[in-house]
């Protein structure tokens, strides 16, 4: 095909059935529009010579990682589903690195479709995912879950056989053998330390002595392995193949704030409650929430100070994905299930006696794209790829006039549809754990 019937004023015809399928999934009349921009927000010209897969990628968030991604599997549409575009443009330069994501997917033949707000709404979107993992239970037997007591010796890493079972001498050895800045004693110095026990012995007793004050920590030993590498969640298995069931334990579900302008949805809404007919231990829930969302390292969680965690009965659980600020305010639920709260905000949360649990911001989102969206969408685009075929074949059939493009030929003759989730796609924060390592070297004196 020459260049010269190149039409740079269409898209491709696989785009706009990614675009209705999403509208019917997720209509954009869900999403807050007091703040939110979600809709197509790039629109790529449709290049007949570089026509691209009729594959969708779907992503939290469009990094430049993720457009590469996209650029190299030569997907023709992008779901990202925080916008890339928040606020109106005066320019469009490589300079910034967002625009400069936007300008190479377009050039690439590229969409970009995002729905945010409107998934949280929906019925059976994000709100609703999230509340299906703290309802669950997992198959047989509620897992155990323990928390360490105050008098407790805490196991060491190093005293873990191969086979699972402890060492008998754990928890034995001298705090010289377990604090990495306190060096060990050599056996010729027992004998001197011995001596010293004796001489402490004839001191006055503690109340005519000064309080010394503590040593420092010498900052001259090497550190070897002290930190792991960051983690992130694994991917949640697909719905039907997950571990978390309809829960056992009657609750109730509602709405935090319902809306009802949009008369086809009339059980969305922003933010979800759920009320257990039996309060649920707090640690239940926590092991509930990272099973739904891919089992991460850990996550942050606040109680009452006046609490401890394996104490906690929850009987309420006020639920928003991302950033809860908003959604959440003043709520009095025992649980407060979000991606993020500020300082204060959870701080505020927590003196009014609730529990608050913070995946970090995309964590309470990506989940969603693996077990949910990922196969909802592909069902629904084969019926709409379906439909912009024979709606293409059709006005081919009654000639140039009536909006047939030559172009789209090659385009509607597959038949072919991919959804796929990004692998690159993660959130900003990892989890980084301070291990029990040996340190080694000598004290700089």
């Amino acid at each position: 095909m020459s260049m010269s019937t190149y039409t740079t004023d269409k898209a491709s015809p696989f785009t706009r059935a990614v675009i209705s399928a999403m509208r019917k999934l997720y209509p954009e009349e869900l999403a807050d529009k007091s703040f939110d921009n979600t809709g197509l927000l790039l629109e790529a010209p449709f290049d007949p010579i570089r026509r691209q897969m009729n594959s969708v990628l779907l992503t939290v968030d469009l990094t430049k990682a993720v457009a590469d991604e996209a650029i190299e599997r030569k997907d023709c549409v992008v779901v990202a589903y925080h916008p890339i575009i928040f606020k109106g443009l005066k320019s469009l330069t490589l300079a910034d690195t967002q625009q400069q994501s936007l300008l190479r997917l377009a050039l690439e033949g590229i969409s970009v479709y995002s729905p945010h707000t409107a998934v949280d709404a929906a019925p059976g979107g994000l709100g609703d995912w999230l509340a299906d993992i703290v309802t669950g239970t997992l198959p047989g037997p509620e897992p155990e879950t323990h928390t360490a007591k105050p008098d407790e010796t805490p196991i060491r890493p190093e005293s873990i056989r191969e086979d699972g079972s402890i060492s008998s001498n754990d928890g034995a050895q001298a705090e010289s053998d377990t604090d990495p800045f306190v060096e060990k004693k050599e056996d010729n110095e027992a004998d001197a330390s011995e001596q010293r026990e004796v001489e402490e012995e004839e001191k006055p007793p503690p109340s005519a002595q000064k309080t010394p004050k503590p040593k420092r920590p010498s900052m001259g030993l090497k550190r070897e392995s002290t930190y792991s590498k960051p983690t992130y969640p694994e991917a949640p298995q697909d719905v039907s193949q997950t571990d978390l069931e309809p829960s056992s334990a009657s609750h109730t579900r509602s709405t935090i704030h319902p809306i009802t302008h949009v008369p086809t949805h009339p059980s969305s809404g922003m933010g979800r409650l759920v009320t257990f007919s039996t309060a649920q231990p707090l640690t239940h829930l926590i092991e509930r929430i990272a099973r739904g969302v891919g089992n991460p390292k850990g996550f942050p969680v606040a109680i009452p100070q006046t609490k401890l965690v394996e104490d906690i009965l929850i009987r309420t659980v006020a639920i928003c994905a991302g950033s809860g600020a908003h959604v959440l305010a003043n709520s009095t639920a025992d649980l407060l299930f979000t991606g993020e709260l500020s300082h204060h905000e959870a701080l505020a949360a927590t003196e009014r006696g609730s529990c608050v649990v913070a995946l970090f911001h995309s964590n309470t989102e990506r989940g969603f794209l693996h077990s949910v969206l990922r196969d909802k969408l592909t069902k629904a685009l084969e019926q709409e790829w379906k439909s912009v075929r024979e709606e293409v074949a059709d006005r081919k059939e009654a000639g140039e006039g009536v909006g047939w493009n030559e172009e789209w030929e090659e385009a509607v003759r597959d038949e072919d549809v991919l959804v796929e989730v990004s692998e690159r796609d993660r959130d900003p924060f990892g989890i980084v754990i301070l291990q029990a390592s040996t340190q080694v070297g000598k004290k700089i004196s």
